[in-house]
Formats: C-alpha cells, sequence, structure tokens
C-alpha cells in the first residue's frame, strides 16, 4: 500500500517539477493513469469488442471484470485500479506463500520485495492486466504445488483467458506433475486437470471469431495495428540493435532497454534451471521465449515483470548485503523514472 501510494504522489509530483503543467484536481490525478493500453480495455469493457479497432488483441477477462466493477466505482478508470490493486494484493501474498515451500521466510520476504519494486512494477498498479494475470498464475502453481490440481487447471484456465502467456501453465504444471511422479512413483489421475487449461484460450478464440468469423483474427490484428508477428528472437535483437529511431528517447526506451531486459530475461532463464525448481525454470523459459519470439520486441521490460522467477533469484542473491542493496537501488531508481515517464503518457513499456 504504501509503493502504491507513493506512485500515485510522484506521478501527481512529477508534473509541476518536470513539465510546468499542474495537477489540479484528483479527477486530474487519477486520468494521468489514463495511458497507452488502457484505452483499448475500456473499450471492450464499455462496448465489447470491435474487429476495427485492434481491441481483439486483448484477452478478455481483465475488461470483463472492470465492467463489473464500474457499476460500483462509477468510472472504468476507476474500476481498473481497483481490480488491478486488488490482484497485486493477492498476487504479493501468493508469491510469498509459493516461495516459502522452497525456502526461508527472509528468502520469500525479499522475493515480494524485489516483485513490488520492479523497475516495470508500476503495471501492477494501473489499468493494466499484469496484476491479475500473475495472481492467477502463481494461485495456480501455488494449487498445484499442494495438490490441489482442480484447483489449479481451474485457475489456469482463468490465467489463459487474461494473458497469452497462459498458455506457459501448459508445460509449467506438466513439469511439476513429471517431478512428483519421480518423487513419489505413483500416478496420480488429478494431473490430468492440467488439460482444462485450454479452455480459457478457447473462450477467446470464440470471441475472436463471432466478431470477425475467424477464431485467429488476433493473429492478423497483432501483425497490422502492432506490426508484431512471431519470428525467432534473433530477429528482435538484430532489429532492435540495428534501427535507426528518430530521436533520443525512442533510441534508449525502444532500443537499449528493451535489449537489456530481453538480456535480463536471458540469464535469469539459464540460471533458473541451476538454481530452482524445474516447474519456475519452465515458466521463466517459456515466458521469455513467447514474449521474444516476434519481429519486433515491444514492451519487453513489463513482460519481464511476469517471469515471477527472476525475484526469487534476486531473493537468493540477495542475501549477500552489497547484491541486496545494489539490486533494491537499481529497482527503485528505474521504478521511479520509467514510473514518471509512464504518467506523462511518454512511451514507457
Amino acid at each position: 500500500m504504501a509503493i502504491k501510494v507513493l506512485l500515485f504522489v510522484i506521478g501527481g509530483k512529477s508534473y509541476p517539477m518536470l513539465w510546468n503543467s499542474y495537477v489540479t484536481s484528483p479527477r486530474q490525478w487519477l486520468n494521468i493513469w489514463d495511458q497507452w493500453d488502457f484505452g483499448y480495455y475500456q473499450k471492450i469493457a464499455e462496448f465489447g469488442y470491435s474487429g476495427e479497432d485492434g481491441s481483439i488483441a486483448f484477452y478478455p477477462l481483465f475488461p470483463w471484470l472492470i465492467r463489473l466493477v464500474v457499476s460500483i466505482s462509477g468510472s472504468y478508470l476507476a474500476a481498473a485500479l481497483i481490480v488491478s490493486g486488488i490482484a497485486c494484493f493477492v498476487a504479493a501474498i501468493l508469491l510469498r506463500r509459493l516461495v516459502q515451500l522452497d525456502y526461508a521466510s527472509s528468502v520469500a520476504m525479499r522475493s515480494v520485495w524485489f516483485f513490488l519494486i520492479f523497475p516495470t512494477a508500476y503495471f501492477l498498479h494501473v489499468g493494466y492486466s499484469e496484476s491479475l494475470f500473475l495472481a492467477l498464475a502463481l494461485a495456480s502453481i501455488l494449487a498445484a504445488r499442494i495438490d490441489r490440481w482442480w484447483l489449479a487447471g481451474l485457475l489456469g484456465a482463468f490465467c489463459w483467458m487474461s494473458r497469452a502467456a497462459g498458455a506457459i501453465l501448459v508445460p509449467t504444471l506438466a513439469v511439476e506433475a513429471a517431478q512428483q511422479y519421480c518423487g513419489k512413483r505413483r500416478w496420480n489421475w488429478q494431473w490430468f486437470w492440467i488439460a482444462i487449461i485450454p479452455a480459457g484460450f478457447a473462450v477467446y478464440l470464440v470471441i475472436n471469431w463471432h466478431v470477425s468469423g475467424n477464431p485467429f483474427a488476433f493473429l492478423q490484428t497483432r501483425r497490422v495495428s502492432f506490426e508484431q508477428s512471431f519470428a525467432s528472437p534473433l530477429v528482435g535483437i538484430r532489429q532492435a540493435i540495428r534501427a535507426h529511431y528518430p530521436s533520443a528517447n525512442e533510441a534508449e526506451m525502444v532500443g537499449v532497454q528493451e535489449l537489456c531486459f530481453v538480456a535480463l530475461g536471458f540469464i535469469c532463464t539459464i540460471l533458473s534451471w541451476i538454481k530452482l525448481r524445474p516447474l519456475y525454470a519452465m515458466w521463466i523459459t517459456g515466458t521469455w521465449i513467447l514474449s521474444t519470439s516476434v519481429s519486433f520486441f515491444r514492451s519487453m521490460p513489463r513482460y519481464t515483470l511476469t517471469m515471477f522467477p527472476i525475484f526469487i533469484l534476486f531473493a537468493l542473491l540477495g542475501r549477500n548485503r552489497f547484491w541486496f542493496g545494489a539490486l533494491t537501488v537499481w529497482s527503485l531508481l528505474f521504478f521511479a523514472l520509467f514510473a514518471v515517464l509512464f504518467a506523462r503518457g511518454e512511451w514507457a513499456f
């Protein structure tokens, strides 16, 4: 809650300090967080999907929850902040409980600390689906770890209904099932609950079909509206390195920072197979591959936020006071910088 309050304060206070423009009313203070993708979520929540405005590229669960809450809040933006805020709170608790299954409480708490101050963690508090997606993913994985496989499958279906990366739960939970089998040498029929996870994607395909007559219309929308198509990660890396940007801001944010977080995810992917439980390694590997297998990198720092095993690795490294301090300072400095840029409407992933 303290981080949330400080985030909103720094967003409002950055206006007179950096752009000579005041935020003079509570409504204006709220509206500075109405940026970028939230416009699509609001359109879906208010009017439903359309095949003409690019909204079909966004998964339905988050805007549906916004529409459910707006009857109480009276504002679509306020409803989105409420949904994200509750999901962020739940995700933090679930991450702590999940890490505590394998490590000491101190490691679990440091994991949550690095999760909440990650440079793009402001997306957990604004009108984006990251916090909802992470809450559902963490809940599904935790349910699998404690042998509630029916719940893991159900939550996994909702997770895939919130973001495309929900697909990674299928191999992730399959790896966990394989590890449990190797440990107990006993078959568990409840593992078949993993098979219901794609039901969330099926809902999304039905929406595509209903709106455009093509269940895979979202692929065309991503190519046309967002200039992205499937490609080798090397294609995106070459594009980020060789592209000529019209301004220093674009060169830094669209070029350098995208590459830095691609590299961070790749390094942590390798380390996860050495240091962490296999299901965590599977999750970060699948998420990194899915996020980078595009012709043009867009929002990699934000997607890296969903690679939650990174925070376990940070917590393990943070046993050393020097690395704890270094990671904390790096996180907080870039958290503040990116959040201020986002609140202004600049490109910040």
